[in-house]
């Protein structure tokens, strides 16, 4: 069976992405990992079926690349330029996707993607916070850089933590909150890795640094480039969150499973 895809990637997190409006992609975890497996698959952190919905403008089915599924907001950027590219929207639409349905936008090169409205961020020690942005996230405030050894090491250690067992461990974002920016490398659970972009993460960092006195739009500096987080806080709760950055196709190609 030959599937066609194209590749896209949104600051470096990169995703394969099919036409599915026909269902007939045949969805397993083993396939899932196989064509995200950088030597022996296609590669990428993630994989995307975008699919006819009965009343919105489409659905976007993720899959990280171990096969488990959870809300990815630089995925959901890419799934709405690859719509795009699909004849399925224009500028705007209304989509579903794995915590729910969701508005996306394209304005000034950009795709602008909305998530829900976070009531809580707690505070685990003076400098460690756990926000739930559609995808759990456990950030750590940090002074210097860090090398790709050491994200991969703590971040491994903190997504494994007792207290994030029964949800099936946490994202780990390590932040530098600087005067201008916020740097930003992410441990992401599903790929176990480290991903050069996590938009779910550069959103927690954003509403985390916002408690810290960072104003809207916050910009978030990923290894893959630069994203925006625009937000409305009042008493604690931020509303209108708002991911922007770029959603680029990489190429198109072929592939028999």
């Amino acid at each position: 069976m030959n599937i066609h895809f194209s590749k896209y990637q949104g600051t470096g997190n990169d995703f394969i992405l099919i036409d599915d409006k026909n269902e007939h992609f045949p969805t397993s975890k083993a396939l899932v990992q196989k064509l995200c497996d950088r030597h022996f698959g296609i590669g990428a952190d993630g994989l995307i079926l975008i699919q006819k919905h009965p009343t919105l403008d489409y659905r976007m089915i993720y899959f990280n690349s171990d096969g488990s599924q959870s809300l990815c907001g630089n995925g959901s950027r890419c799934g709405f330029a690859f719509a795009q590219s699909l004849g399925m929207v224009a500028r705007e639409a209304t989509f579903e996707t794995t915590d729910g349905i969701h508005q996306i936008k394209e304005k000034d090169g950009l795709v602008h993607f909305k998530l829900f409205d976070v009531a809580e961020a707690d505070q685990l020690s003076e400098n460690e916070w756990f926000i739930n942005t559609g995808s759990p996230h456990h950030v750590k405030i940090i002074d210097g850089e860090m090398t790709h050894d050491q994200v991969l090491l703590e971040g491994r250690e903190i997504r494994n933590q007792p207290r994030y067992i029964s949800q099936n461990g946490t994202n780990v974002n390590f932040a530098q909150l600087l005067q201008d920016v916020a740097k930003v490398r992410t441990y992401e659970r599903g790929v176990e890795n480290e991903t050069l972009s996590c938009g779910t993460g550069a959103t927690a960092v954003a509403l985390v640094a916002a408690r810290l006195g960072y104003q809207s739009p916050a910009s978030i500096e990923t290894q893959g480039g630069s994203l925006a987080v625009s937000f409305d806080s009042v008493e604690g709760k931020f509303t209108n969150i708002w991911l922007a950055g770029p959603a680029q196709e990489v190429f198109k190609g072929t592939v028999t499973i």
